[in-house]
């Protein structure tokens, strides 16, 4: 049996949290009363600032094995660990303990800009990354027709890459960490920069690189749908820690059932990015029950209604809120867009979409919120698998009735049937 390309040994990593304490804000009027009782004190204060550390471990004795030509999806919610150990395998942050062992050169995608010097022109670029991997000028140049035409970024191969947009730079990066022949591609949910189309085109291009020449790819994504098409096998991290590895369904399905139970609610604070701009900010979502209390299952004869609750910041004139429906074996099952049109006054909302009995099948559900306006087309917020919804099958469901067997498909609709004599 031939050795793993990737062996990670009881890997952790910590970080020091510095914390500061200060004293409560100091208003004009405590500035000068203070200013009058030193006049007769002759005494100063001075503002009382104290300072802790913390320890936080990114990471704890995390163990794997990675063998030639696996492609692994690596699984888990924020603040799992995820990236942390992608930067630790490519070797841009050292892990504070533990090993890391690989067998051959590894090309990262782990971020906007990692790996290319902004001053520097695409053309440029791509040579600099081509020998930083090792590869002579004479590769390089082999594999640049294929790069420039993946990116599509002839216009702007002589521009310094400082002016690229996100999604040029994402997908000139991609092109060469994919094409320069690396044993190892370690790729992180910065895809999801790009437009569907490119995403699609990146999904094909690693499936390729992964059947064609037998590389191993790392995928970091919150996609379950493109993990369970692309991967091989699976990691799901949570806390830092491995829960499991192994087969992509498993472990695809231990990570949904340990999430069913948390996923009917999330909050937002101001410093997410993802969850609005100047115009809107989402504060929360939700799942509602037939009886309207939170939770996270429902039959799948009962209903059930998803609330997203958000502030507008100023007058729009059609933001709509879009909710995607994605069941965790990778499915579409459906899209869902706000049909309550019309300018709108700066406030709180609550935005409501019910899910009607008799509607969805028997599986777990991944919602995605997108909001938009149209006026011109524009999105404000992307929150990516932001709700959970399980459905649980009914063997004596209407909809289902003698079928023996799982019941296919995303949906299972209630529909008006008639039985004329021919």
């Amino acid at each position: 049996m031939s050795e793993p390309i990737i062996r990670v040994e009881n890997v952790g990593k910590c970080y020091r949290i510095h914390h500061e304490s200060r004293e409560r804000y100091t208003a004009l009027r405590d500035v000068i009363t203070r200013k009058v009782k030193g006049l007769f004190s002759h005494a100063s204060r001075k503002q009382c600032l104290t300072a802790s550390d913390e320890d936080f471990w990114a990471l704890k004795d995390v163990s794997f094995e990675v063998n030639q030509g696996d492609v692994v999806g690596i699984i888990g919610r924020n603040g799992a660990g995820k990236s942390t150990l992608l930067k630790i395998l490519s070797r841009i942050t050292e892990p504070t303990k533990g090993r890391v062992t690989l067998c051959g050169r590894v090309a990262s995608l782990l971020e906007v800009g990692t790996g290319f010097h902004p001053e520097l022109t695409g053309r440029e670029n791509i040579f600099l990354n081509g020998s930083i991997l090792g590869m002579t000028q004479a590769e390089i140049r082999g594999k640049f027709d294929e790069i420039v035409a993946f990116a599509e970024v002839e216009k702007f191969l002589d521009t310094p890459v400082k002016h690229y947009s996100s999604g040029m730079y994402v997908r000139l990066a991609f092109a060469v960490a994919a094409h320069l022949e690396p044993e190892i591609l370690v790729v992180d949910e910065v895809l999801a920069v790009g437009d569907a189309e490119f995403q699609k085109k990146c999904m094909g291009k690693m499936q390729d690189v992964a059947k064609g020449s037998g590389r191993t790819i790392l995928f970091v994504s919150h996609n379950i749908g493109a993990i369970s098409t692309l991967c091989t096998k699976g990691i799901y991290l949570k806390s830092g820690q491995v829960v499991q590895t192994g087969d992509t369904q498993q472990i695809i399905h231990a990570y949904m059932a340990d999430s069913v139970d948390q996923g009917f609610e999330v909050r937002f604070t101001e410093k997410d990015p993802n969850a609005g701009d100047e115009v809107i900010r989402v504060r929360s979502a939700q799942i509602r029950g037939p009886s309207g209390t939170l939770q996270g299952s429902i039959s799948v004869s009962e209903s059930a209604w998803i609330e997203v609750d958000y502030d507008l910041l100023r007058s729009e004139p059609s933001p709509r809120i879009n909710l995607h429906f994605v069941t965790d074996d990778g499915a579409y099952a459906f899209a869902s867009i706000e049909n309550t049109t019309g300018p709108r006054d700066p406030g709180q909302y609550r935005c409501r979409m019910r899910l009607p009995p008799d509607f969805l099948n028997g599986k777990t559900y991944i919602i995605t919120i997108y909001v938009t306006s149209f006026e011109p087309t524009h999105v404000h917020a992307l929150l990516k698998d932001a709700l959970i919804l399980n459905v649980i099958d009914e063997l004596d469901s209407i909809t289902r009735q003698n079928y023996n067997g799982i019941f296919p498909g995303a949906l299972r609709p209630l529909l008006e049937w008639e039985l004329q004599s021919a």
